[in-house]
This record gives C-alpha cells, sequence and structure tokens, in this order.
C-alpha cells in the first residue's frame, strides 16, 4: 500500500525593519557630548558677537562671558592677528581665534564620536 505523505506548509516569517541596537547607554554619552559642545558653541558665539560688537568689559555678563570662554580660545590665541575698527564710543575687535576654537571644537566632537561608533562595532 501507498503511504500518504502529509506536508504542512512553512511558516514564512517576513523580514523585520531594522531595530536600533546601539545601548542606551552609549546613545547617552553621545548626547552628552553633543550637548556640551553645542553649550561651548554658544558660549564661544556670545564672545564673538560680544566682541565685534565692541560690548564694554565692564558689564558683569561680558565680563563673565569673556572670562569663562577666555580658558577655550587660549590654545588658537596668536595663530591670527585681531583686527580692530575704532567706532565713536567703542572699539570692535574681530577674535579669528574664537572662529578657529568654534571650528576646532566642532571637528574634535565629531571625530570622537565617529571614533566611539568604531570602537564599539569592533567589541559586538
Amino acid at each position: 500500500m501507498a503511504e500518504v505523505i502529509k506536508l504542512e506548509p512553512a511558516v514564512v516569517i517576513q523580514d523585520t525593519p531594522a531595530i536600533n541596537t546601539t545601548p542606551a547607554s552609549k546613545q547617552t554619552t553621545e548626547y552628552i557630548l553633543y550637548y556640551l559642545l553645542g553649550a561651548l558653541e554658544v558660549l564661544l558665539g556670545f564672545r564673538l558677537i560680544l566682541k565685534l560688537l565692541g560690548a564694554s568689559a565692564s558689564s558683569g555678563f561680558v565680563d563673565a562671558i569673556y572670562a569663562v570662554s577666555g580658558i577655550f580660545i587660549l590654545p588658537f590665541e596668536g595663530i591670527f592677528s585681531r583686527g580692530y575698527t575704532q567706532g565713536v564710543e567703542t572699539t570692535a575687535v574681530l577674535e579669528p581665534s574664537t572662529i578657529v576654537a568654534m571650528i576646532v571644537y566642532g571637528m574634535l566632537v565629531w571625530g570622537i564620536s565617529n571614533l566611539w561608533h568604531i570602537l564599539k562595532k569592533e567589541q559586538s
């Protein structure tokens, strides 16, 4: 007698969209890094604008901005000379070191973030 073989239909699993497998701690570290960069860029941006507008350093706010941001532009002082424009009441100053600092810190954080991604992929 012939045997009857009963075949059951195969279960088809559809491809699911890629799920973000990045650990939360890694994303949090990256978010904090970019948050700190944003805060630094805002601080340096304030410094650049206040210097360009010739803000008086006798103001407490302006003096605080200059004091805190001065630490971050110190490594870039002397790369380019400052440009001065004498106005009626104030002297506007263009500090290229501030612009260079903003660019370098942005590239530095971007590079650290990419290196972090590369190192985490190798560990996986």
